[in-house]
Formats: structure tokens, C-alpha cells, sequence
């Protein structure tokens, strides 16, 4: 699934990273801890978290997750979205809650 059919499955709303939409991603993870994403994320994935510090952002680096998607319509501050630009990550949000955003994706199509 490209990037950009996640942002229109998710009515998300791009920070960063809108020329790299057309990416492919093959996996997705919604998760708060970090620890977990580190043990259970495959790469070339979408993190959906409702976390709003650097660390989302340093997580996924480490992890070759393309996107991170805040749910529950946060907002991110400017250090998120300047770590985000600066990593080549697609920074986006959207008003779905984890729950039903995981829900949407995998009746996608989008496998974990």
C-alpha cells in the first residue's frame, strides 16, 4: 500500500515528508511503548502511536519505518516535525483513534 492511499484511507493530514507519499509500505504497528515497536516492527513499515515526543520519531529511524501516523488528532510540536524532515520520515496525523485506524488498514489490506 503506497503511503498516499494511507493518507486518503485516513483523512491524515501531512507534517512532513509529502514527497515521499508514493513509498510502499508493507506493514503496520500501532503501539505507545517504543520497547514494543522495537521488538515486534518489521521494516519498510507505518508506526500509528499517540505519542508526541522525539523518541516516536527516533524509533522508528532505527527501525526503517517510513511513517509515523499520531492518531486521535494530536499535533505535533516543531522539534517532531524538524527531526521528522531532517530523517526522511513521513510525518502525519489523523482524528481516527488507533483502534479504529489499525481497522481501517488491515481491511485494506495492510498485513502487521
Amino acid at each position: 500500500m503506497l503511503l498516499r492511499d494511507v493518507k486518503e484511507l485516513l483523512d491524515a493530514k501531512v507534517y512532513c515528508g509529502e514527497e515521499y507519499l508514493d513509498r510502499e509500505v508493507n506493514s503496520a504497528c500501532g503501539a505507545d511503548l517504543m520497547s514494543d515497536v522495537l521488538a515486534f516492527v518489521k521494516q519498510e513499515g507505518l508506526l500509528l502511536t499517540g505519542l508526541l515526543n522525539p523518541q516516536i520519531v527516533r524509533t522508528a529511524e532505527m527501525m526503517d519505518i517510513y511513517c509515523i501516523m499520531i492518531v486521535r488528532g494530536k499535533t505535533p510540536d516543531e522539534t517532531i516535525v524538524n527531526l521528522a524532515r531532517a530523517k526522511g520520515i513521513v510525518l502525519m496525523t489523523t482524528e481516527c483513534h488507533m483502534y479504529d485506524a489499525c481497522g481501517k488498514l488491515y481491511r485494506a489490506g495492510l498485513g502487521r
